[in-house]
């Protein structure tokens, strides 16, 4: 089990930062995202890993009943189920993980919706490179995918959708 007290102390002793940079015009660098890893972030990252995986149970559990029982393909199938996760975690993310009443819901929604459709995109080319070119089982393909997909959609909503 992880220690959360010494992981909470490491964080506030050493206030890891990472910052992206972008040299344009000169030598001179200047921030255009900064995260800071600390006891807020490290529980969002908890949070949105919690969310993340009742997502995944509503995006198998959809995925599979469209594929096996209806008989749906399968990229339509992975689709329908990703979609669905959608709606249920930006529901969870905005209220829950991000503590996010912004009265912008639409366009707050349309920022989420728009990351999680190149989430999509990903996520149908992992499953594509490995279960079709590399022969791999569909499930553990989509598995990957989710792995891999996750962490662009939390760095993209942290930065982009959940921002102020």
């Amino acid at each position: 089990m992880i220690n959360l007290t010494l992981i909470s102390y490491l964080l506030q002793a050493f206030r890891l930062q990472i910052i992206m940079f972008v040299s344009a015009k000169s030598n001179n660098m200047t921030s255009i995202a900064a995260i800071e890893f600390n006891n807020a972030f490290f529980f969002k990252f908890l949070k949105f890993g919690v969310v993340g995986f009742s997502g995944l149970i509503v995006d198998f559990s959809i995925t599979y009943f469209c594929k096996e029982k209806l008989k749906i393909h399968k990229y339509i199938s992975n689709s329908l189920g990703f979609i669905v996760a959608t709606g249920t975690n930006y529901t969870l993310n905005r209220y829950w993980t991000f503590d996010n009443h912004n009265p912008a819901t639409l366009i707050q929604f349309g920022k989420f919706f728009v990351i999680s459709l190149a989430g999509l995109a990903l996520s149908n080319m992992i499953i594509y490179l490995l279960n079709d070119r590399l022969k791999w089982n569909f499930y553990v393909a989509k598995a990957c995918a989710i792995v891999i997909v996750s962490l662009w959609n939390f760095f993209a909503n942290y930065l982009y959708t959940f921002t102020g």
